[in-house]
């Protein structure tokens, strides 16, 4: 591992507090990839409470900002990552180009690049090794370089042909396994091209991927980013609670449980839950096989345990806490691949936010009408339906709904909503005695 680059915040008094002087913090970030070490390019500093940001650029160190206890800040951490075969690609600028995909071969998702030389439509076909055409698609693209997606499917080598112009280019991709759930999906996710805002960068540049962590700072501390994803979580590859074993999945400086949290007796769908030190679940139709499947569906204050502090363990195992509205938002910006972490888009309410955040988060399986996921993060998202509030159960295949351990107003809290016909994700309220949804654990920091 080299040697760590230390980026200093500082937080010192602007002016004088209601309650005195405000605090003084010294913040220091890191950054890994697993263990091993990753440079920081940049840091974004965002107070979420009182609002405003600062940017950090290596090599400066040391930023001073005011903040009153209590602020929540998020800190968001750039890295560029460079794939192999960079320098075939400043090679070969005045020609229509396709980039060898990295990685090669591929598990879940591999990256294919490739270059056109002036605007016009590209079509991509992806065939399996017995010669069935898996994808066929066509781009209007301008000059540049353009990134997609690639998840394959039940094969164990794929051809890849894309033409423009009547030019051919073709590269094969190799797979260590067999995805038998999945028939393959090719997604758009970035040009380098001048005035497009798009989150994925160039393999000219690189890949900037960005890490972000939430924190209400009290005292001087330091922060490591974690740029790994799709692993289990380091340190913590499983969880077992109350019985059952649960995997874990690092997405960024992320760690979440796997699979919807399965706890606590069930009770039929006509009952409303109660406060009587036992935690009690729904299954979907009253079958315990549905909580198998995809876990219980929770009322809110039965999941706090009543308690209405946000980020509250509630009913998650020791270690883990119920994700808050914000924390949410997080996860929604690492994996969106056109709006980041800390974005305006992700504070829009009661609506679908981002442009393909659900179908990231979604299992590549189990969706209703094809409306299956890429599941590119590992989170697994599944449709498990809900209980609606007269005590009838609705919609398992369709849609998942997940809560959020923060309140809206006095008698609502904020749910995620993952939907099987679009790509986006919906932030919505639900009131404290309505239906039941599931939930999602994440790791305390």
């Amino acid at each position: 591992m080299g040697t760590k680059i230390i980026l200093s915040v500082v937080a010192l008094a602007l002016v004088a507090s209601a309650y005195g002087q405000k605090p003084t913090l010294e913040l220091t970030f890191t950054a890994v990839d697993s263990a091993s070490y990753v440079h920081l390019d940049s840091i974004k500093v965002m107070n979420r409470t009182q609002g405003g940001n600062n940017v950090i650029y290596w090599p400066d160190t040391t930023l001073t900002l005011g903040i009153s206890p209590g602020d929540t800040l998020l800190y968001i951490g750039y890295s560029t990552f460079y794939p192999v075969g960079i320098q075939e690609i400043i090679q070969n600028m005045e020609n229509f180009q396709v980039y060898q995909n990295y990685p090669n071969p591929v598990k879940d998702h591999t990256v294919v690049s490739l270059y056109v030389p002036e605007k016009g439509i590209v079509s991509i076909m992806v065939t399996d090794m017995p010669g069935r055409t898996v994808i066929n698609a066509k781009w209007l693209l301008d000059k540049g370089h353009h990134s997609f997606w690639f998840s394959p499917g039940n094969s164990d080598l794929f051809f890849l042909t894309a033409r423009w112009n009547g030019i051919n280019r073709s590269i094969k991709i190799l797979t260590t396994e067999a995805n038998s759930g999945n028939a393959g999906l090719l997604e758009y996710i970035g040009s380098d091209n001048p005035g497009l805002q798009l989150k994925a960068s160039s393999v000219m540049q690189g890949f900037v991927q960005e890490s972000g962590i939430l924190d209400a700072p009290e005292a001087s501390q330091t922060y490591i980013f974690q740029f790994a994803t799709n692993i289990p979580c380091l340190g913590t590859p499983t969880v077992t609670y109350q019985g059952q074993v649960y995997n874990t999945m690092q997405i960024f400086s992320q760690c979440w449980l796997k699979e919807n949290l399965n706890v606590g007796t069930m009770i039929d769908g006509n009952d409303e839950m109660e406060d009587n030190a036992i935690i009690e679940k729904y299954c979907f139709n009253n079958e315990v096989d549905s909580c198998t499947k995809y876990g219980g569906l929770y009322q809110w204050d039965e999941m706090m345990q009543y308690i209405t502090t946000q980020g509250v363990q509630g009913i998650c195992p020791p270690g883990w806490h119920i994700p808050a509205d914000e924390e949410w938002k997080v996860l929604e910006g690492a994996v969106d691949s056109q709006y980041g972490i800390g974005d305006p888009e992700w504070d829009i309410e009661w609506d679908t936010r981002g442009f393909d955040a659900g179908l990231n988060l979604k299992s590549t399986s189990g969706w209703h009408g094809n409306g299956n996921g890429t599941n590119l993060f590992g989170f697994s998202g599944l449709p498990g339906g809900y209980r609606y509030n007269s005590g009838s159960f609705q919609l398992s295949g369709y849609f998942g709904l997940l809560w959020s351990s923060t309140e809206y107003g006095s008698y609502s809290a904020w749910y995620r909503y993952l939907s099987f016909n679009y790509p986006e994700v919906r932030r919505d309220i639900n009131y404290y005695d309505g239906g039941g949804f599931s939930v999602r654990c994440l790791r305390d920091n």
